[in-house]
């Protein structure tokens, strides 16, 4: 009889122990982040284990059964769902298919798991989570010591062309000792300006930095980043969403580029220019 044994288990588990070794070893500091790829950004912030827009599927787009109609990934994520850590808060930004990707969800439920949302998108989350809360622009939420405030970008949430009704979100993170932005997709804003102004800035924000050609009034270019991060009072960005799918005309190496051209003297700011990088904020 033939073994049901998957042949690759040993050596999934092995790579699973590693990943969580090096985790633990990078992650021993307040503020600490990794990017998997895409918008998807593991955050360990005030003892709580964060993560963003997680999309881990080799394909994104429409599920037609066993069958996915959409964009194909272009390079794999860096740690696999299976390799986190148990996740305390997930942040959906919203509902597009390249930020609320619903297999991947499912490889992350956990009944001690939170799932805060954009308004009218709560109903696309899998069952299975602790909690999943919808916020709208400006709301708040404190959960163990993280307030949680959503923003308005400069972008829209529709998941199709008929449910155009669905929020999207920014989030300003907060804890007694550091602030994180989380952008998302956002075209240029000033929705940002003085955003931590009050508590001396921000210590990592983190921005989309791709897809602005031809979609330049959805997602901002490299350049306006650079000036959104400053209204921010950004210690340090985090570049996101490119190098994963090709969403859009410019080469996937320009937007980087363009990041630190627009940086300059100051392009150390600019942190985990690859995944499987990580980094911590410096004491």
């Amino acid at each position: 009889m033939k073994s049901l044994r998957d042949p690759t288990a040993g050596a999934k588990a092995a790579k699973a122990v590693e990943a969580a070794n090096a985790i633990d070893h990078h992650f021993d500091h307040p503020l600490a982040a990794t990017w998997l790829g895409h918008a998807t950004v593991l955050l360990r912030l005030h003892n709580l284990w964060v993560l963003t827009d997680p999309v881990f599927s080799k394909r994104i787009g429409v599920n037609l059964g066993p069958y996915t109609v959409g964009m194909e990934r272009l390079r794999n994520p860096h740690l696999a769902p299976h390799e986190l850590p148990p996740i305390d808060l997930v942040l959906i930004s919203h509902a597009h298919f390249d930020h609320l990707d619903k297999p991947s969800l499912r490889q992350l439920v956990r009944k001690d798991t939170k799932v805060v949302t954009a308004q009218h998108t709560k109903r696309l989350i899998p069952p299975g989570f602790g909690e999943k809360i919808e916020l709208h622009w400006d709301d708040e939420l404190d959960l163990n010591g993280l307030k949680i405030r959503a923003l308005r970008p400069n972008h829209w949430g529709a998941r199709t062309m008929w449910d155009r009704h669905r929020g999207y979100n920014s989030y300003f993170l907060q804890t007694p000792d550091h602030r994180v932005l989380y952008a998302g997709d956002t075209a240029y804003t000033e929705a940002f300006k003085n955003v931590g102004d009050a508590l001396g800035g921000v210590d990592l924000a983190i921005f989309g930095i791709g897809a602005y050609d031809p979609w330049i009034h959805a997602h901002a270019n490299p350049e306006q980043v650079w000036e959104m991060a400053g209204h921010a009072q950004a210690k340090y960005i985090l570049p996101m969403h490119h190098s994963t799918f090709k969403l859009s005309n410019e080469p996937l190496d320009e937007p980087l580029q363009r990041l630190l051209k627009a940086a300059g003297t100051a392009a150390g700011r600019v942190v985990l220019h690859e995944p499987g990088k990580f980094w911590e904020m410096p004491h």
